[in-house]
């Protein structure tokens, strides 16, 4: 008998989650897409579905409009009928708030004494950012590491750090870092390193520049070419293209140099970047955010967003019950994906705005002083404080941005690992870099600031930042080295 139970309510569970799986999809799609393209996605659904009808823009509020009870008998007078049930999806948004504990109920249940694992939880996971977002580099990725042969450990170690590329296809941190911030050992970090300097576009997972040509030039079999030779040993001279000394230094000829060069000139110097959105692209802000006297504002931006509601039309057709039950279950389906339609762009400006508050809160010195007053903040802090999961968070930011008193960022950009002051106080990544740049600004150009004593004037503010770090930042700001920022009039 318990086993016919658990049988059942095995198939329950299973026939809940297929029946939710359009409904998801949908709500997490217009979750993640950005302003300019939420309209079209409406407008999709508006020719798809004959219930739904849009409002002018001066009209009835969407608040009046998709939070009214809607009541519908499609069965004609004398049916007992609880009202609104027919449109109450509180159920629905419980159960996707709590996917991730019902599948793993579900999944504990269904592999009997298999258990639920983290990597089964990873799989999951990358399938269900799948479903929604447009393939990244770092989905790219995570294909490659799904079948790489490593160890628990160096997997683990491999997920982080394809957390930690940056849009160009870099490391944002060294293998002892990464492994300090982890807590995984740096062995396995070092082999997670060299895993994913295997992976496909060749030179991803470089820590410089030279790193990454020569990573290219190898996978070419041209690892102990002229080429090669020149970006290992005398990158300093190509970067000023001193051809007649390092046809000196190599013992090449003038021409054989040149043609290194050019060599050089077809590889990609950022082999991340081609997994990128055109940047080139119209920019809508979903969000503003303002001071108003002494208060700061959040506005959301629902310009482009359609006014929507279930049309009274469909809803008296069917109250006459004067309609085939075909008929009737087809408009009562329609209508039922109208309005949770009409519920997740509800849902996405909430969270939206939830989101962006907390952003307000933990990065207030920003939006008052600029960009060097950015704070360390991750998502899982926002995630815990909202009440949602940390992917919820990523979705929700994606494709997203924000207009400031200092411009307009995307939502991501809020978000940045940083160091601790010997004061206590944390700095980010990105204002660590304004510092930097600040710095080289007001620098005597005759007597340029080497990376090492950049390295000390940050001490003087109280961070200590290793100088690899610095001519990093250096070069992701795009300011030359020293010597080659020297004005010699």
């Amino acid at each position: 008998m318990s086993g016919s139970g658990y049988s059942h309510e095995l198939r329950q569970r299973q026939t809940q989650s297929l029946v939710l799986a359009p409904q998801l999809r949908q709500s997490l799609k217009i979750l993640q897409v950005a302003a300019l393209d939420l309209r079209s996605e409406i407008q999709e659904e508006l020719q798809n579905n004959p219930t739904l009808e849009e409002l002018p823009s001066e009209g009835i509020s969407l608040d009046q409009e998709s939070t009214e009870p809607e009541e519908v008998d499609d069965a004609g007078p004398g049916k007992d009928e609880k009202p609104g049930d027919e449109m109450d999806f509180s159920k629905e948004f419980e159960i996707m708030g709590k996917l991730d504990e019902d599948w793993r109920d579900y999944m504990s249940q269904a592999g009997g004494a298999q258990p639920y694992t983290s990597e089964d939880a990873e799989k999951r996971q990358h399938f269900m950012d799948s479903l929604v977002s447009v393939p990244s580099l770092q989905e790219h990725l995570m294909r490659q590491a799904e079948i790489a042969d490593l160890d628990s450990a160096a997997t683990e170690a491999l997920q982080h750090l394809i957390g930690s590329i940056d849009e160009r296809g870099f490391l944002t941190q060294n293998p002892s870092d990464a492994a300090l911030q982890s807590g995984l050992p740096l062995e396995a970090m070092q082999q997670a390193v060299k895993a994913l300097q295997s992976f496909d576009p060749p030179g991803i997972g470089s820590q410089t520049l030279e790193e990454c040509l020569l990573t290219q030039l190898t996978s070419k079999d041209k690892g102990n070419s002229l080429a090669a030779r020149i970006v290992r040993d005398h990158f300093e001279l190509l970067s000023r293209r001193r051809i007649p000394e390092l046809a000196r230094k190599l013992g090449a000829s003038a021409d054989d140099i040149q043609g290194a060069i050019e060599e050089i000139g077809k590889l990609d110097p950022a082999p991340g970047r081609r997994f990128s959105e055109d940047t080139n692209r119209v920019v809508e802000p979903d969000v503003t955010v303002f001071k108003d006297e002494d208060e700061w504002k959040i506005v959301l931006n629902s310009d482009y967003i359609p006014r929507l509601r279930i049309s009274n039309t469909y809803r008296e057709m069917i109250a006459k019950g004067t309609l085939s039950k075909a008929e009737r279950d087809y408009l009562r389906e329609r209508m039922r994906s109208g309005k949770f339609l009409i519920d997740s762009i509800e849902q996405r400006q909430r969270t939206i705005e939830r989101i962006t508050r907390e952003i307000l809160k933990a990065q207030l010195d920003f939006f008052e002083h600029g960009v060097a007053q950015l704070k360390p903040l991750t998502m899982t802090q926002v995630a815990e404080i909202v009440g949602v999961h940390e992917t919820t968070v990523s979705r929700a930011i994606a494709n997203k941005y924000i207009k400031t008193p200092h411009g307009v960022f995307d939502i991501k950009y809020f978000f940045t690992t940083g160091y601790q002051a010997e004061s206590g106080a944390s700095v980010s990544n990105t204002s660590v870099k304004e510092i930097i740049a600040d710095l080289i600004n007001l620098e005597d150009r005759s007597s340029p600031l080497s990376d090492q004593t950049i390295v000390s004037k940050l001490q003087d503010k109280g961070l200590n930042i290793a100088r690899r770090t610095v001519a990093k930042y250096r070069e992701e700001l795009g300011i030359l080295p020293s010597n080659l920022r020297r004005d010699y009039t």
